[in-house]
């Protein structure tokens, strides 16, 4: 049996340490030169052979396809660029102007911040000296630091005078797609590719293991498992990427470990509420644990439609704009040990204060789900439990059904934070479907409403006669 906890969990202790390339060294196998076409020398050997980029940055034109049990790796810090250099630059008016370098228009997805222009749907980016430039959907909006690519005309625009400087646009979209099983990835930088959204820049196969990589400043999914039962992604550092950092898909079994996910979303995806942010999967089950989910503009960890068996277990995930983690429409997960720290708080669209909102944890219309022994600290709300309709899944009809909240340390005593369980009219919360034992809470003042429960507000008195916490404590 879980008890009303007295210290924080284990995770709040540990440092993740080093992540990233500078933690692989030394590779034993073919070379790959820089301005060598990786593929040709793939193609001449056998399967299960192990490719060592060399030293220096690799211009990667088309995704590179591994054969089966081969590795891709790297102790020399090679570079995986999907960038080409932008030369040719001229004046045009108050503006600096290189025509001929962009694709044909081609179809655009995915739900941006600004729903007036949609910046966020458009992949190229440009860099200058490595700096990611901001991209702007006008030329009249052009000014320093900022960039804007007419597609119909074919022209880059800049206001930065770009002589005496190195400037770049990411055009291939995938660095390494997936093409046979158990693949290992390990050492590399692969960077500023223009990954579509949902799509990833390292893509991640069956039994495929990736460590040790940066996976940074790509238009889209920085790693991306796309029917990847058993991968193992560990020790990356994943950061700076356009929509999210890790995505999963349609993948069973796979272990995301001690991973550094940071920064994501750079390039202006909803925030609140369409794949922005740390790491998201769906319809999925495995492991996420022992990652640091830091200071993403979405929500931290996401398992979001018909997910299943899942485990989210001793993360620290701080600073997130959404919630910290979400569970939605879904099936048997255990929440554990995880610390869950200042998240909630973005300013953007659909964000909020309320419990429909989220805040720290939030189940929504999920079953079997335990969170238990976690720290929740100073998030937007607490723990936000939800009931909507929102229809079948594979494993039955998606409802609220045998969730406990269980010896979580719940600290609100700040803003708004509250944590409650919240419904519509087309889905109320069944009889016993919640169960609140054994928590501790920090809510300051014992009068405030921290606790809400069939469209009421509620004190901590209140709360607990409305059935939820008896045997917990409050401060």
């Amino acid at each position: 049996m879980v008890g009303v906890p007295t210290a924080p969990p284990v995770a709040a202790g540990v440092e993740l340490g080093a992540t990233g390339s500078s933690t692989v060294s030394g590779c034993e196998g073919v070379g790959i030169a820089a301005g060598q076409d990786p593929q040709g020398v793939i193609d001449a050997h056998s399967e299960g052979t192990t490719f060592c980029f060399g030293e220096g940055v690799h211009r990667i034109g088309r995704a590179i396809r591994p054969t089966k049990g081969s590795t891709l790796a790297s102790g020399e810090g090679a570079v995986l660029s999907g960038a080409v250099a932008l030369t040719g630059w001229v004046r045009d008016g108050g503006l600096w102007v290189v025509r001929g370098v962009l694709p044909a228009a081609y179809k655009l997805k995915g739900q941006c911040e600004d729903l007036a222009t949609k910046p966020c749907q458009v992949g190229e980016q440009v860099f200058a000296d490595g700096k990611h430039l901001t991209r702007v959907m006008s030329r009249d909006a052009v000014r320093a630091g900022t960039f804007f690519g007419d597609y119909a005309a074919n022209a880059v625009y800049v206001a930065d005078d770009p002589r005496g400087s190195r400037l770049e646009m990411s055009r291939t979209n995938t660095a390494i797609e997936v093409s046979a099983s158990d693949v290992t990835v390990r050492g590399l930088t692969i960077e500023h590719f223009a990954s579509k959204p949902q799509g990833g820049a390292l893509q991640v196969g069956h039994g495929w293991k990736v460590s040790g990589n940066d996976v940074r400043w790509n238009h889209a999914v920085g790693i991306m498992v796309i029917d990847g039962d058993g991968a193992e992604v560990r020790r990356n550092t994943v950061a700076d990427n356009g929509q999210l950092g890790i995505g999963q898909y349609r993948s069973a079994g796979v272990r995301i470990v001690e991973n550094l996910v940071t920064r994501n979303n750079t390039d202006g995806f909803w925030i609140a509420d369409w794949e922005s942010g740390g790491i998201k999967s769906t319809r999925s089950s495995g492991e996420v644990s022992g990652n640091d989910i830091v200071a993403n503009r979405g929500i931290g960890m996401w398992s979001d439609i018909a997910e299943y068996d899942r485990r989210i277990v001793a993360n620290r995930i701080r600073d997130n704009a959404a919630d910290g983690i979400r569970y939605e429409i879904s099936y048997q997960a255990t929440i554990e040990q995880n610390v869950v720290e200042g998240n909630g708080f973005g300013t953007g669209r659909g964000s909020g204060p309320s419990l429909w909102d989220g805040g720290g944890i939030n189940v929504n219309t999920s079953a079997g789900v335990r969170v238990v022994g976690n720290l929740v600290r100073g998030n937007r709300n607490g723990i936000s439990i939800q009931s909507r309709t929102r229809g079948e899944g594979p494993r039955g009809r998606y409802v609220l059904r045998d969730v406990v909240v269980e010896g979580n340390q719940v600290m609100m005593d700040g803003g708004t934070a509250s944590t409650g369980v919240v419904e519509n009219k087309g889905s109320p919360t069944g009889e016993g479907s919640v169960d609140f034992r054994r928590n501790s809470y920090r809510i300051g003042d014992r009068s405030a409403q921290r606790f809400a429960f069939k469209g009421a507000t509620l004190t901590w008195a209140e709360w607990q006669a409305a059935g939820f916490d008896a045997d917990s404590v409050s401060s």
